[in-house]
């Protein structure tokens, strides 16, 4: 096998990751500026936001995440060159993604009602599930857009969900701006509108990417089909084992800031909303870095259905190196302009005041949630995903949240205390996943270098 160097690493890792990350940022910078927008109504809508948000992305992440089984296998049937094998992989994880998106969809719908019991302000649970409600509605085109997406990038195709993704985004904000503010003869709908932009766009997406796969002849010798005859059993519960184990990790992650998020209403309308604008912003870095670790994920896979053990190593290692570098700039940002950048979103002095110390924090944990979301992908292509899920839980859970709960409640700390203790939890998964990997690649390759036996 042709040895490559670790610029060669840089440059084909580069070159898939790049347009995950212009897409992932495509999709956060919406959320930015419904924030921006959002927040020019003032502190309450922003904070409303910020706890509907809370509980769908948690539900939205899981979907993601079983949405993905689809790209590990993929990568490691194209590393075969099993088309058929492929071809198996849409078909189920398509069926797997609708009826995910079924499922969650009816959660959130359930749930709503209880955003009354959060001890969160009177005012905030009222602008809050109206908005709940219209967004859950978009689980479903988006699982749809999912689906492809994740084929696709299975199959090293990047690009394509990268421009679709942009302009569906440009069209969001452009109906951000006429349906919160009533502009072009429509009715000011407020954050409601925010809500419905989001729909719109997620209904776009989905239909383009649709259309794309489906008449492009780049996909045809896989003979990509719908339906629901001869679906294997093994297949759906092999994809499963990847999938949900994989949901969970990000609700461990996702589910603890958005329960940081609940804990920030119980301090107030003003500590809520700087969380909304800091984790916003810190959302920015964790979304673009997720595109380095979409492309650890590809990048492992197909060298583990090559069985070459030793560029998956270095493959590996190049994109943890690459995605600390970039991370690195993003700290040095958040806390340089750490009094600046909240006034993007609001021009409430409290609330810019707890935003600027919150980014700090972030400032401080770049590195580290650079490192375990990377690591969650790496070990995702070697489809290793049961023990990350319980170093998740255990960091998040067991640990981050409860010390947050005790440094903000019991020792006075506040908003910032609730940070510190998330600060740990991710300092925590990074050093635990960088280490499961380089454990776990190394047993491999010792085994593949082990004199067979007669």
């Amino acid at each position: 096998m042709t040895q490559l160097t670790y610029k060669e690493h840089f440059n084909r890792t580069f070159n898939l990751a790049y347009p995950v990350m212009l897409s992932q940022l495509g999709q956060v910078l919406v959320g930015v500026a419904d924030s921006m927008m959002v927040g020019r109504l003032g502190a309450e809508p922003l904070a409303a936001a910020s706890l509907a948000n809370s509980i769908f992305f948690v539900v939205l992440m899981f979907g993601i995440g079983v949405s993905m089984a689809i790209t590990p296998l993929v990568a490691a049937a194209d590393g075969k060159g099993s088309r058929k094998r492929i071809a198996k992989l849409f078909k189920h994880g398509f069926v797997i993604n609708m009826f995910s998106a079924l499922v969650l969809f009816l959660i959130i719908v359930m749930a709503a009602p209880s955003l009354g019991y959060m001890n969160q302000p009177e005012e905030v649970v009222r602008l809050a599930i109206p908005y709940l409600g219209i967004i859950t509605l978009s689980l479903i085109p988006f699982m749809f857009f999912q689906t492809f997406k994740q084929f696709a990038e299975g199959l090293s195709q990047t690009k394509q969900a990268m421009f679709i993704t942009i302009f569906c985004n440009l069209i969001n904000v452009f109906l951000n701006w006429v349906l919160i503010y009533g502009k072009l003869g429509f009715p000011e709908m407020g954050l409601n509108g925010a809500g419905w932009a989001t729909l719109i766009s997620r209904v776009l997406m989905g239909l383009i990417m649709w259309y794309y796969v489906w008449h492009s002849k780049r996909y045809t010798e896989y003979k990509i089909g719908f339906g629901f005859k001869k679906l294997s059993f093994p297949m759906i519960s092999k994809m499963l084992k990847i999938g949900v184990p994989t949901g969970f990790q990000f609700i461990f992650e996702v589910g603890a800031f958005s329960a940081a998020a609940i804990m920030m209403g119980w301090i107030g309308v003003n500590a809520l909303a700087a969380h909304q604008i800091a984790i916003n912003l810190a959302s920015i870095s964790y979304m673009m870095a997720s595109g380095l670790s979409a492309a650890a994920m590809v990048r492992v896979g197909n060298q583990l259905g090559r069985n070459d053990i030793k560029t998956l190593r270095e493959a590996g290692f190049t994109i943890f190196g690459m995605v600390a570098l970039f991370m690195l700039c993003f700290a040095f940002i958040f806390i340089v302009f750490r009094n600046f950048l909240p006034t993007l979103y609001i021009d409430e002095l409290p609330v810019i005041e707890m935003t600027a110390s919150l980014l700090i924090i972030a400032g401080f944990f770049q590195l580290s949630d650079g490192i375990q979301v990377v690591g969650l992908g790496a070990l995702r292509g070697m489809s290793d995903v049961k023990v990350p899920t319980l170093v998740t839980l255990v960091a998040y859970w067991v640990m981050g949240l409860p010390l947050g709960y005790l440094f903000a409640f019991v020792f006075n700390m506040q908003e910032k205390g609730i940070w510190y203790g998330l600060l740990i939890g991710l300092t925590s998964t990074g050093v635990m996943l960088l280490w499961r990997f380089h454990k776990l690649s190394d047993k491999l390759l010792k085994e593949t270098k082990a004199p067979v036996l007669d």
